[in-house]
């Protein structure tokens, strides 16, 4: 899964007028056979198996099993709220990175997922601070900065719309919210 597939997925779902952004999936493993041998892969290794094999719920299972012995494992626990995302479980999923950013407040990731969360249920202003917090974790993090960019294009055509709605015969307002429209169309539908 590329990581700018389910933030696509989740905002065009959810907010009116779509765009993109980046979740930080699971990165896919190296492959040969989906069968896992447990003497041979640590616990992460064997939960990434699992998800490139299409086994999701094994995976989730794995990683529970893993975290009852070791539930400080960071990215373990990450994997897990991704897993979550995956399945559509975004209350969980919420609460995994929500955790996250207390418990490791210096890793940008869990507050980049937590942003993709939020905007997806049309929280953009908790979204903001999601990313701000992620940026300021690691400043040259590009998807942080990308999925800004995103949640600020939806905050703008979410604003022209309104000032639309007041003024529908304000051709200025009615030609920046058919330009930002179109924006935020690109950035759902690159190339």
């Amino acid at each position: 899964m590329s990581t700018h597939v389910l933030f696509l997925f989740l905002v065009a779902a959810a907010l009116s007028f779509g765009g993109s952004a980046h979740a930080q999936p699971v990165p896919p493993p190296v492959v040969g056979d989906i069968s896992v041998d447990r003497n041979d892969a640590t616990p992460l290794e064997e939960v990434r198996k699992l998800i490139a094999a299409g086994r999701t719920k094994q995976a989730l299972a794995s990683a529970d099993e893993h975290l009852a012995k070791n539930p400080r494992n960071a990215q373990m626990r990450f994997v897990r709220g991704v897993i979550l995302s995956d399945m559509n479980d975004t209350a969980a999923a919420r609460l995994v990175f929500e955790q996250l950013t207390e418990d490791f407040p210096e890793l940008p990731e869990p507050y980049n997922n937590l942003a993709v969360l939020y905007a997806a249920d049309g929280q953009l202003d908790r979204a903001r601070g999601a990313l701000e917090m992620a940026l300021l974790a690691r400043p040259d993090y590009a998807t942080a900065h990308e999925n800004m960019g995103d949640v600020y294009l939806q905050m703008a055509a979410d604003a022209y719309q309104r000032a639309a709605t007041l003024q529908p015969a304000n051709r200025a307002v009615s030609s920046k919210l058919a330009l930002t429209r179109e924006m935020v169309t690109k950035a759902r539908n690159p190339r």
